[in-house]
């Protein structure tokens, strides 16, 4: 069965770190690889999109201590939890979805997402990432770590697959359900230079994740 996004997450809190971290193919490299790539400059201003527990500001805020981070979460128990783990530092935590929430212009130094963002479409990403790039200052990165496809065939596949389950299950509303569908990195590249990035590179790849840096 389907659930919503904010009820999935909340509903596996307490085993979500654990599972992120051993149950994804290489999570203990990438995680810290993505956390390298963000600004190191005392009070960086830093955004994060699905923040989830922040596992990545684990490593981010050992490199950066003064960084200000703006974590943005569909789920409150997620976001509550991340809190709790970072009380000293610097954060700003917004439930929300983030396709709904301005970001504003040059109001971030970088960006960060990490196995957020593989469960929507590419027409739904390029909105998003237009208003992701103008939220970053000149110059300013938008580190992406997540879970793709190998071939457009399987992103339809998928697709497929979330919309009969949605019809089965009678659910006609627009609120986000769990349902992985990923691009594959090439479309990924796609949406992210079509929302007027300049620079668009493939930083590291593992199993079925890779890391994409997209400069403004």
């Amino acid at each position: 069965m389907l659930e919503r996004m904010d009820e999935f997450f909340d509903s596996r809190l307490a085993i979500y770190d654990e599972h992120q971290l051993d149950a994804i193919a290489s999570a203990r490299d990438f995680y810290p690889f993505t956390a390298g790539l963000l600004p190191r400059e005392p009070g960086a201003r830093v955004l994060d999109l699905g923040c989830g527990t922040g596992l990545e500001l684990e490593w981010y805020f050992q490199l950066n201590p003064t960084a200000r981070v703006t974590g943005i979460d569909l789920a409150p128990g997620m976001l509550n939890a991340l809190r709790a783990k970072f009380p000293e530092h610097n954060l700003e935590l917004i439930c929300d979805s983030y396709f709904d929430v301005p970001l504003g212009a040059q109001r971030f130094d970088a960006a960060v997402s990490v196995e957020s963002l593989h469960h929507f479409t590419q027409a739904e990403k390029i909105p998003l990432y237009t208003r992701l790039c103008t939220a970053l200052v000149p110059g300013g990165s938008f580190i992406l770590t997540d879970y793709f496809v190998s071939a457009g065939a399987e992103e339809a596949r998928l697709r497929g697959e979330l919309e009969r389950l949605r019809r089965e299950q009678g659910i006609e509303d627009e609120e986000f359900y769990h349902f992985d569908t990923p691009l594959t990195v090439a479309h990924e590249m796609e949406a992210l230079r079509a929302a007027g990035f300049t620079q668009v590179e493939v930083l590291g790849s593992w199993a079925s994740t890779a890391t994409l840096r997209a400069t403004r």
